[in-house]
């Protein structure tokens, strides 16, 4: 009796999870997976407390965007051009399309990588295809409450990261030390290591995806509800689930390949196929499995997502018929340019661009974005014209404002260490 009370109080639980979780997931897609695997190749545990420092900002700027979607019942970019002026939008425009097609290219070669690492017969440039396809048909031709389920039972996948560090011995006392002692060096790759962890765990294309998904998710799901402080509540904890199970993946990854790798003398680390082959041997052949199926289920989240917030940003700005709920022939350019975007990104790899390079690039792109777009989001926020009786609190502009500092910093960082190279 007691076991089935349970089961049917996770499974409300469960139903009860919205888009925050599967915003949370996609955070870790392949391209984090190998930025969290070079950290804690090269610096061991040194940037664990990295995942206890991007919580709460994270969480901050996801539940305003959320709360932005829920009140305007329009996403970041209807908002945008709403009520500032249209260069804003158009630059963001510019810089969004490149850096999140460069993104879903490294996801792309990550997860085509894996694969081959898993099927050694079958050429990474099939299985890219391969994914690229099953994606496409899956956004198209499966209406939005079929893709928020499958997206969110993938999500499911995420778990093998907090098994993987268990396979492997593990000293407490120096991780709990490495958790809560920030350990900063101002060497030069420290620094750009830091960076890279900040600028893909507080990604510009996560923004726009959750103003635009809550309306999706309003329509379904809470059309006949006003908004108020209690669903406002209800969102606030969606997001801060979501934003939990990122950083947990995230410190997970790095306290995997900070203790196996680190220690097992492999501090370079370029992708997330060589993360997961420099595992095998050291910590087994269940950690090195695990390691790679995640990547391919973490990929198989964020794309969709990268995809969709890219096809939210050129719809909205276009006034074009948007929505993962409509069918095909109903808003065909939303459809069109989520194609036209996996499809650029499986290209790269065959114009020369490596994931690494996509990378890099995609990093610069979001560093100079993401200031610009925290510090808009906090002025909506605020504005009473927009937002009414849901302002932000103290504590969300504290965060709002700790984030925009803290990416303005690294967006310069970031500039200065490519110039300087």
């Amino acid at each position: 009796m007691k076991q089935k009370l349970f089961s049917s109080k996770l499974l409300k639980s469960w139903k009860k999870l919205g888009p925050g979780l599967v915003t949370g997931a996609s955070d870790d897609d392949p391209s984090g997976i190998a930025t969290y695997s070079q950290a804690g190749a090269a610096y061991g545990l040194s940037t664990l407390w990295t995942s206890i420092l991007a919580f709460p900002l994270m969480a901050a700027i996801q539940q305003m965007c959320a709360r932005i979607g829920l009140v305007t019942s329009q996403g970041l970019t209807g908002t945008l051009k709403k009520h500032y002026p249209r260069p804003i939008l158009y630059l963001m425009l510019l810089f969004s399309f490149p850096a999140i097609v460069m993104n879903i290219g490294a996801d792309i070669a990550g997860m085509g990588a894996v694969g081959n690492l898993l099927f050694p017969a079958i050429d990474a440039n099939y299985f890219s295809v391969l994914f690229t396809i099953i994606l496409l048909g899956l956004i198209i031709y499966l209406p939005y409450q079929k893709i928020a389920s499958v997206l969110k039972y993938l999500c499911i996948v995420m778990i093998v990261y907090f098994v993987v560090p268990f396979l492997y011995q593990q000293d407490l006392g120096e991780i709990l030390k490495a958790t809560l002692i920030p350990t900063l060096s101002f060497d030069k790759d420290f620094i750009a290591i830091l960076v890279g962890i900040l600028g893909t765990t507080i990604s510009p294309y996560l923004f726009f995806w959750q103003a635009s998904v809550e309306v999706e998710e309003m329509k379904h799901k809470r059309s006949h509800l006003m908004v108020n402080k209690k669903l406002i509540h209800a969102i606030d904890k969606d997001v801060d689930f979501g934003m939990t199970v990122s950083g947990f993946v995230m410190y997970f990854i790095i306290l995997t390949t900070g203790t196996v790798l680190y220690k097992g003398g492999i501090h370079q680390i370029d992708t997330v196929e060589q993360a997961a082959m420099a595992l095998k041997p050291l910590a087994g052949n269940l950690a090195y499995l695990l390691f790679a199926i995640g990547v391919i289920g973490t990929g198989l989240i964020a794309i969709p997502v990268l995809s969709g917030s890219l096809s939210y940003i050129f719809t909205e700005t276009f006034g074009w018929e948007q929505g993962l709920d409509k069918k095909f022939h109903e808003a065909r350019g939303f459809y069109v340019i989520i194609a036209i975007s996996l499809l650029l990104g499986l290209s790269l790899n065959y114009i020369g661009i490596t994931p690494m390079q996509s990378l890099i690039y995609t990093a610069i792109l979001y560093g100079i974005t993401a200031p610009v777009l925290i510090a808009i989001i906090l002025h909506i926020s605020n504005n009473k014209k927009i937002m009414g009786e849901n302002v932000n609190s103290r504590m969300s502009n504290i965060l709002g404002v700790a984030a925009f500092l803290i990416m303005t910093i690294a967006a310069v960082v970031l500039i200065y260490l490519q110039l300087s190279e």
